[in-house]
């Protein structure tokens, strides 16, 4: 599909540099960027000292709103000063919840940004992750430092492993797809069969993107005992991918933080632009 809004979270304390970023690419694509700018309040005292620590817990919601209003209108001048169709809303929810009101936030655009700043700020980017790929339907592209983020892409790599995930995944990137010139599906440890990855691993998910005019070479990787998030880093590196597209979250969360996975992996370490779909 083609991203016609775009949303970034950003919090106080963080520069511009992100929004920098996005702009840009809001720009590239003719697409609105919509800006949430969140501060995390601590939960409310409970228990026998509640009353004692009351009022230290409303003079720091009284400085977090200070400081979310004085960001709110930095982000406001940073967009009148850009010739951009842009917004800005702000929010002040209690960190268990703070997923969950990304994601309804991200329910109205197209796919949700996370520069490298975000990325760098464990709880920022661990809420916004969450929030848009379970509470918003909507993809997620993530931006290491040092990459060279497009949306119009003109070599990207697809980790493909049949799930619905992947097929979220390619959905959402279609038109990317399309209009690059090169695209690799790439498969690691591939298994035949009707319930696996067919008779030709990657031949269906091949001609289904030929079929949109999407120009695709299938890449069959062994793991040779490495991750398959390292085999898929590294793969696209080989070949100078700008992208990478990839399913998020085929296990539960639950099992992905205990034992890990290829999206744990992949959110702790970057190497190209990630877009990610569930």
């Amino acid at each position: 599909m083609s991203f016609k809004t775009i949303l970034t979270v950003t919090e106080p304390g963080m520069s511009d540099a992100d929004l920098e970023l996005v702009a840009g690419l809001c720009e590239q694509v003719s697409a609105h960027l919509a800006v949430l700018v969140v501060a995390l309040a601590a939960p409310p005292p409970v228990g026998e000292f509640a009353a004692i620590v009351s009022e230290d817990w409303l003079k720091e919601r009284q400085a977090d709103e200070k400081l979310l209003k004085k960001r709110t209108a930095v982000v406001s001048a940073f967009l009148a000063g850009r010739a951009l169709s842009a917004d800005t809303v702000s929010a002040y929810p209690e960190a268990g919840w703070a997923d969950e009101t990304i994601g309804r936030r991200a329910r109205y655009a197209d796919i949700t940004i996370v520069g490298p700043e975000a990325l760098a700020g464990e709880t920022l980017k661990s809420k916004v992750v969450e929030g848009a790929l379970f509470s918003s339907g909507k993809p997620l592209l993530l931006i290491p430092k040092g990459s060279r983020p497009t949306l119009k892409p003109k070599c990207v790599m697809v980790a493909w492993d049949t799930r619905l995930e992947s097929s979220r995944a390619v959905r959402e990137s279609l038109d990317m797809l399309i209009g690059a010139d090169e695209v690799h599906l790439a498969l690691v440890d591939p298994v035949e069969g009707a319930t696996h990855h067919g008779e030709e691993p990657g031949a269906d998910a091949a001609a289904y993107l030929a079929r949109h005019g999407v120009k695709v070479t299938v890449d069959r990787l062994p793991s040779a005992n490495h991750s398959i998030a390292d085999v898929l880093r590294q793969h696209a590196v080989d070949f100078g991918a700008e992208l990478l597209v990839m399913g998020a979250y085929g296990h539960s969360r639950l099992r992905e933080r205990i034992f890990g996975g290829v999206t744990k992996s992949m959110l702790e370490n970057q190497s190209v632009p990630v877009l990610m779909a569930r």
